[in-house]
């Protein structure tokens, strides 16, 4: 399974914010090819997969956006009832903690793709 850098940005909550963030990244020629948004109250994240990380962090950098960056998880799984959860039984088996998870998958496709943060994952990489 492929590992991924995932960057988390801390924002507002207010409209704009991630047209704003993403029109910066657009200008830039990144593409995003995941993101999961969330907000508690007056603050809220944005955690992103893009093509070109280092591209990415030089554009947040230049235009003083603070961002947090990790490797995570990227897994392609079945997209029928049940691979979810069959998946994180044997991560949860293994002792794996999963802090972090969001997915998607196309309609009428057979394939979901879900990113992970995870406490362990080198062991994470190798279930199967």
């Amino acid at each position: 399974m492929p590992k991924m850098n995932q960057l988390t940005i801390s924002c507002e909550n207010r409209p704009g914010t991630l047209a704003d963030l993403t029109k910066i990244l657009s200008a830039a020629k990144v593409n995003i090819v995941a993101f999961n948004a969330g907000s508690a109250g007056a603050m809220g994240y944005i955690q992103l997969i893009v093509t070109n990380p280092n591209k990415a962090k030089t554009v947040l950098k230049a235009n003083s956006i603070p961002y947090y960056e990790e490797r995570v998880l990227l897994v392609k799984l079945p997209n029928v009832p049940g691979a979810l959860s069959r998946f994180t039984s044997k991560l949860a088996a293994k002792g794996i903690n999963i802090g972090a998870a969001y997915q998607t998958a196309v309609e009428d496709s057979n394939k979901a793709m879900v990113v992970m943060a995870v406490s362990n994952l080198g062991l994470a990489d190798r279930v199967r």
